[in-house]
């Protein structure tokens, strides 16, 4: 199962058994081996030659003499490097920076391996195809794709345009805007006729303040 969460891949890795552990030592085969062969890819074995592809080691070619699985690492003949104290260590190589140049054949279940992919490979070469789309203004001749002149495109464009019926577009009757509550109020208020006010006086009869 595969899972988005970095840690959880880690824990998959190298918590793998060996049989996983054996696909993910995969590496690429070279242009001549694919041709040959019909696959792309191949887990490494010892006595495979390969080609350090990258890192600082680039260019590098030789013989595996050790795939340690546990470690996800390959050891190369020839391929070391001196310590301080003067002794020579091997150095070992991710199998994704190698390219295979030559293939281990001693194995005959390697043999029926690579018989299988080659023949599945050529069983889907021999099935028909289905057609590609056609782009616009291209036309097939035989194998090769010819451009069509731009006026004949033009013309089939227009003889589509045509075809296609216009559509029926809906009346849309519009309603005059009426005028805003506050308008109207302001309106209506200009059209009353303003009255003169009347002046009241005040009433003598009534006394205002303390008693006799």
């Amino acid at each position: 199962m595969q899972s988005a969460k970095p840690t959880a891949q880690r824990r998959m890795m190298f918590q793998a058994p060996a049989h996983v552990r054996h696909k993910l030592m995969a590496a690429p085969l070279s242009r001549d081996l694919r041709k040959s062969r019909k696959t792309k890819t191949l887990p490494l074995r010892n006595g495979d030659t390969v080609r350090v592809m990258r890192g600082d080691h680039k260019g590098f070619e030789g013989k595996i003499n050790r795939v340690d699985l546990g470690k996800y690492r390959i050891y190369l003949e020839g391929l070391s490097r001196e310590k301080v104290d003067g002794t020579t260590i091997p150095v070992h190589v991710h199998p994704s920076k190698v390219m295979i140049t030559h293939l281990n054949l001693d194995d005959k279940w390697r043999k029926k391996i690579l018989d299988r992919k080659k023949g599945a490979v050529e069983k889907a070469e021999e099935l028909p195809q289905k057609p590609k789309r056609k782009r616009a203004g291209v036309v097939e001749v035989g194998k090769e794709a010819v451009e069509e002149k731009p006026a004949v495109a033009e013309e089939k464009a227009e003889a589509k345009t045509k075809e296609k019926k216009p559509r029926k577009r809906r009346k849309v009757i519009r309603k005059p805007l009426e005028k805003p509550v506050e308008k109207r109020e302001v309106a209506a208020a200009e059209e009353k006729p303003k009255g003169k006010r009347r002046k009241t006086k005040p009433d003598a009869t009534k006394k205002t303040g303390g008693g006799q």
